[in-house]
């Protein structure tokens, strides 16, 4: 055995990075007929230049148009999350979660695909995109390539493109490959210290009689916290009080003070074999493990009971909102209560307003697979492969959630009733006094430590002045496997100028399972059902006391109580089995009590669904070359089949059975991509295609869930919901002005058919003197006047709390007619001053990367309508939703710096404003909240940096900055100068830390 030199020499990793851009760029070629690949050594770069070289080399080559990015080092790509590497690209946007990039829409759409080495990944829920971005280390990543416009050999189900992680491919490495990574990260919002990564990678490959062998692996530990604070405030209600001016205003409704923190701790491991028994045969084999525990260790205070004082909680100022819409106030202008008090009155509302405090764990555990095994054989003029592959996910979301009422010592129990007195108090809450100040979008509200009735801190952080209210556990899994087959051919023609032809079979099998086990403890009516914290002393910890450090407020709530939600989710069982002895000696003490001690967890058949699809596809192309114009032309023709099962609706005394609908269809899709190299460094492409979305598995599912909110709408599925088709034109000239040096413009038109729409029915409202919010819904089914009966609701607002059960809204997917169309510019820059080395001396090592985006959308993707309180403040108001998470306008600018073994970027994003269902603080669109509409999220930019320094060629240190500035969120409500709902304020992550190749 001895050392395999077939390869052209690389200097480890830098350049083998090269070889990994020009392996994309030959894979291209090869659809054009051109078997040799460009020779490596004949390109000498390193670091950023390297992989912007690289990038450009690929895009250049490419029949097709694609976006690339390289990493410039080992593992090195340009951030540490793979949701903000994307936003390197032209035409990306991103959104976050608690700071951490989550999703990515790619020219204004989420409804793209991911794959890894060419193969179909699945995702952790019921989305059909693809593995989630925040599931991989970049460390393991070493390019990403971005189809945007399809030729017939690209898979079907994208919308805006179609996303390839590349790992390193053994045989490309002409010495042994080694590396490792040590990091550490600090949030600037947490109480938790420094966070730690690490990653490392091995890789060699030998010529031994029985051919050459390859081998690399890769992996990473990564530990992070993502934390941001979401405050809430709710001014969907109209007040009115008579000789005042103003007399008629949107009075406060409710407050939350959220602090949303995701501590995740996440392993990947890539490893791939490859085999060459021959020049004209290779096997290779990949594993992508991927293991993620995400822990959310989140609260919310709530300061609820706010809505009963509105009849006399007046404000001491006010803000002029303007919704744009609606018949309300003058042209739908309207005053805003923005600072003032929320003081209980005894003799008006002896409990209100109260004070929660929830603490949440909705965590997601992931395992996720991707094995791949594939060959390839090349004839004399006839090329095959074949590939076996199966992605696998499998998630668990563990939830424990816990809410506390605060029992204020200061204000008498409901009813009057001494404090004493539990089991004659009506109530499992009482009064405590606010002050709030919304000034500049703050949404800051605190205890109002002046008023008569105001707890002090010591009395808030007693354990015997809280109750548990609620004990809320699930244990819901989703398996999502995809089985594929695939067999590709590649025949030489060179004939009438067409080079080569391309065609082949897929076969794949998608599978997700959805079960869910819950129950629930709590929402007493009464006291003496509620036991205090002294029963559960040792769960209690004292909450974080640093929700100023976001933007400086001093008007917090600091001083409060939560069941410690790092134990809930380390030891649930512990912590159930603590909780359920508190109910138990509660009862002891008030025998006379009512509702369950404990809890009774099994399956809720009612979400419970398996989709299975099966798709058979064909493809076959003509790759052709004429004169100074190449590419390609396609058909991909493809055949579905659905069954989707799950139980029957419940019917009282019998047995619930499983059933199974089915579907299918089929669609042909035509593909085209055309190059024309006008001059040596001057290009024109053009692109046609027509692809197909998906429904999601909860769009088809038979199941669906019950809330015991009322105001959350259930969700229903639609068995017989189709894909959407769309169809995709490009047009870009491109310009390689210089060796580094890239200017393009692109032109891009989508029009999008048959669409996913939602049917919503509301629950009728009824005028009540009895309910709190003046009005009230059917409490009996069968709901003759709309909605859905909702067996699980408790009500609250609009019934009886006392009872349970009510009609209450509804939604479900269903295709409708209309098309909408997207178009849209898209602009890059790409240029460093590497040329003028003799002239500019240490200034030749800035170079600059810029991209722009402006895009349009048109057309109906459906409406929404008022209703609940949205319905009482704005009136009868339905507009268009477009498309949610779209900006019309984004950009982005990096400069960067390298030379002298010092290496610095920073970049700079912008996004305008968009329209989304993403929101904190638990609210919804369902009539409250948000007044029936999907809300604003404001322009936001956000500034990143990094620099590293090479001590020698092996040992390097770097720092990197995500958020330096700290940009807040804001978020209003209906359109862009409605009321301020929801802010964000995410932290800023600083990562540093030391590698070493050998």
């Amino acid at each position: 055995m001895k050392k395999r030199t077939s390869q052209p020499h690389l200097k480890l990793f830098k350049k083998s990075m090269l070889g990994v851009s020009i392996a994309l760029a030959a894979s291209s070629a090869t659809a054009q007929g051109q078997s040799d690949s460009p020779k490596l050594e004949e390109v000498v770069v390193t670091g950023i230049r390297a992989s912007l070289a690289s990038a450009i080399d690929a895009k250049r080559e490419s029949p097709k148009l694609v976006e690339v990015i390289i990493a410039d080092d080992i593992g090195k790509l340009p951030d540490q999350n793979l949701a903000e590497v994307m936003e390197n690209i032209t035409g990306v946007q991103i959104t976050r979660t608690a700071g951490v990039g989550t999703g990515v829409q790619i020219r204004g759409t989420n409804a793209n695909r991911v794959e890894i080495n060419g193969v179909s990944t699945v995702g952790s829920g019921s989305g059909r995109s693809g593995i989630n971005f925040e599931d991989i280390n970049p460390a393991i990543i070493a390019a990403v390539e971005v189809t945007k416009s399809p030729d017939a050999k690209t898979i079907e189900g994208s919308v805006g493109g179609t996303v390839n992680l590349k790992t390193i491919r053994p045989l490309d490495l002409s010495e042994t490959l080694g590396f490792i990574r040590a990091q550490g990260e600090h949030s600037s919002l947490s109480t938790e210290g420094i966070k730690p990564r690490f990653a490392g990678a091995y890789g060699d490959n030998w010529e031994t009689s029985a051919g050459d062998f390859g081998f690399v692996v890769s992996g990473s530990y990564t530990e992070q916290e993502a934390l941001s604070f979401r405050p809430r405030v709710d001014r969907d209600n109209i007040n009115n009080f008579e000789g005042k001016n103003p007399s008629e205003f949107l009075g406060i409704q409710f407050m939350v003070q959220e602090q949303e923190n995701d501590d995740y701790e996440t392993v990947n491991l890539a490893s791939t074999f490859e085999w060459a028994p021959s020049n004209a045969l290779k096997f290779s084999f990949d594993a992508i493990i991927n293991n993620q525990e995400r822990s959310r260790d989140a609260y919310k205070i709530e300061a609820s009971g706010v809505s009963n004082l509105r009849a006399i909680s007046y404000p001491d100022s006010f803000e002029t909102v303007d919704f744009g819409i609606g018949d309300v106030g003058n042209n739908g202008v309207v005053q805003a209560a923005l600072t003032g008090r929320l003081s209980p009155d005894l003799a008006y509302d002896d409990d209100d307003p109260n004070m929660r405090f929830v603490s949440e764990t909705n965590s997601r555990i992931t395992d996720t697979e991707l094995f791949r095994l594939s060959g390839e054989w090349q004839g004399e003029k006839l090329k095959a492969s074949f590939e076996l592959a199966r992605s696998n996910s499998d998630t668990t979301t563990p939830k424990l959630n816990t809410t506390l009422n605060y029992i204020n010592p200061n204000c008498p129990l409901q009813g009057g009733a001494d404090p004493d007195a539990i089991t004659t108090s009506t109530g499992a809450d009482n009064c405590v006094p606010y002050i709030y100040d919304l000034t500049g979008g703050s949404l800051a509200f605190g205890i109002d430590f002046e008023n008569e009735y105001a707890p002090t801190p010591e009395q808030l952080t007693d354990p015997n002045n809280v109750v548990l209210r609620a004990l809320d556990v699930s244990h819901d899994t989703q398996d999502n496997t995809d089985d594929q087959f695939r067999l590709d051919f590649t025949y030489d023609v060179d004939s009438f100028g067409v080079t080569t032809v391309d065609f082949g079979y897929r076969y794949n099998n998608t599978t997700g399972e959805h079960v869910s086990i819950k129950d629930k403890i709590g929402n007493f009516s009464k006291l003496m059902d509620a036991p205090r914290g002294t029963l559960f002393e040792d769960l209690l910890v004292e909450g974080p006391d640093n929700y100023g450090d976001a933007d400086g407020r001093d008007l917090f709530i600091k001083n409060f109580l939560l069941i410690d939600p790092d134990r809930s989710f380390s030891d649930p069982d512990g912590t159930i089995a603590a909780l359920e002895e508190a109910f138990a000696a509660n009862r002891e003490l008030y025998p006379e009590g009512t509702g369950a001690t404990s809890l009774n967890l099994q399956e809720d058949l009612d979400p419970y669904y398996k989709i299975e699809e099966e798709t058979s596809a064909l493809y076959a192309q003509a790759n052709f070359e004429f004169g100074i114009v190449s590419g390609n032309v396609g058909l991909r023709y493809l055949e579905t089949d659905i069954d989707s099962t799950g139980y029957e609706p419940s019917i009282a005394g019998a047995e619930r059975a499983l059933t199974t609908t089915s579907s299918n269809y089929d669609f042909l899709l035509p593909r085209l991509n055309l190059k024309a190299q006008l001059t040596d460094d001057f290009l024109v492409r053009v692109g046609y295609g027509s692809d197909i979305r998906r429904p999601s598995f909860d769009d088809v599912r038979i199941g669906y869930s019950f809330s015991q909110a009322e105001n959350s709408a259930v969700s229903l599925g639609n068995p017989g919901v189709e894909p959407e088709e769309v169809d995709s034109f490009d047009i870009a000239a491109e310009w390689y002005f210089a060796p580094s040096g890239l200017v393009s413009i692109g032109y891009f038109h989508k029009e999008r058919t048959n669409l996913f729409g939602s049917y919503y029915e509301g629950a009728a409202l009824y005028p009540s003197d009895t309910t709190t919010g003046g009005l009230e819904r059917d409490a009996t089914r069968p709901c003759e006047d709309g909605g859905i009966w909702n067996p699980e609701v408790i009500p609250n607002t609009f019934g009886d709390p006392n009872s349970q059960g009510l009609c209450v809204d509804f939604t479900r997917p269903e295709n409708v007619e209309g098309t909408t169309k997207q178009k849209g510019v898209e602009l890059q820059f790409q240029y460093d001053l590497a040329d003028f080395e003799d002239s500019l001396g240490w200034a030749s090592g800035f170079g600059i990367l810029a991209n722009y985006t402006i895009q349009e959308f048109s057309g109906d993707t459906g409406e929404d309508t008022t209703s609940g309180r949205g319905l009482t403040v704005l009136g009868e108001v339905t507009l268009p939703r477009g498309l949610l998470d779209f900006s019309e306008n984004a950009y982005n600018i990096t400069a960067y710096y390298e030379k002298y073994g010092l290496s610095a970027r920073m970049r700079y994003t912008w996004r305008e404003a968009f329209r989304t269902q993403d929101f904190g603080g638990g609210a919804n669109t369902s009539g409250s909240s948000t007044f029936s509409f999907p809300v604003y999220t404001h322009d936001r930019g956000q500034l990143n940096a990094s620099i590293s320094y090479a001590v020698t060629d092996q040992l390097s240190f770097g720092v990197e900055a995500v958020n330096l500035t700290e940009e807040e969120i804001t978020q209003t409500c209906v359109s862009e100068s409605g009321p301020v709902c929801f802010s964000g304020y995410p932290d800023r992550r600083v990562t540093f830390g030391a590698s070493y190749r050998f």
